[in-house]
């Protein structure tokens, strides 16, 4: 066995080229960790879509267990009923709000889809200790969360199949088409075109494609 206090140059060079052959024998693999089982990643397999609340899990939750929850968990933050508290944003109000000079984007507000609500619940929410909350529980803040803000009756009941069926009053101001033409261009390696003989056709100057990026944020208008 070698003591590194022994290794000499010629030693370092047979073993790195006996480890050269030793990678070159087993392209791609590392030598350490294991595949993941299918526990494992259905542990990490979390993500809820919006427009239909595919991946939303078993479970329910109404209002009223909602209010529990959140007085636990959220009130010390977001206020008593979604009004915010210092630094932490409103969760209710803002309606009718998204044009003016300081638009309020709230839940009720700007949200453009229930299970969304859901889904950053879970994976986000409490802030301190975030994806600690049973998906009955956060069924329940949703429904609580949904309810302030007047869309959903007290007698609600978020699960699975309710959520996608809430209506939120953004629903239908969001784009969710890019207009924007595809501009990704492949760099030229041979019989490149002269740049003197590159002409502007037209820009994209005028035509509300590109988000401003310059001058203070709460100037920008949303749609």
């Amino acid at each position: 066995m070698f003591s590194s206090r022994k290794i000499t140059l010629p030693a370092l060079a047979f073993l790195l080229a006996a480890g050269s052959l030793a990678g070159a024998a087993e392209p791609g693999a590392f030598g350490y960790g294991t595949a993941a089982t299918p526990a494992q990643i259905a542990g990490w397999d979390i993500d809820v879509r919006g427009e239909d609340g595919a991946g939303l899990p078993p479970g329910k939750g109404t209002v009223d267990r909602g209010a529990d929850v959140y007085a636990e968990q959220c009130a010390a933050c977001h206020g008593t009923f979604g009004e915010g508290e210092g630094r932490f944003p409103k969760l209710v109000g803002g309606v009718g709000s998204l044009r003016d000079e300081r638009p309020e984007p709230t839940v009720g507000s700007y949200w453009p889809f229930a299970p969304t609500l859901w889904d950053y619940i879970n994976r986000a929410m409490p802030m301190p200790a975030p994806h600690t909350l049973s998906a009955d529980d956060v069924y329940a803040l949703t429904a609580y969360i949904l309810n302030l803000n007047d869309l959903v009756p007290h007698e609600f009941v978020a699960d699975r199949n309710s959520l996608p069926k809430v209506k939120m009053r953004n629903r239908d101001s969001f784009i969710w088409t890019d207009p924007r033409p595809d501009t990704a261009a492949k760099p030229c390696m041979s019989a490149c075109t002269n740049a003197a003989d590159v002409k502007i056709s037209s820009t994209a100057e005028g035509r509300n494609l590109t988000p401003r990026t310059t001058g203070p944020l709460d100037t920008m208008q949303p749609k």
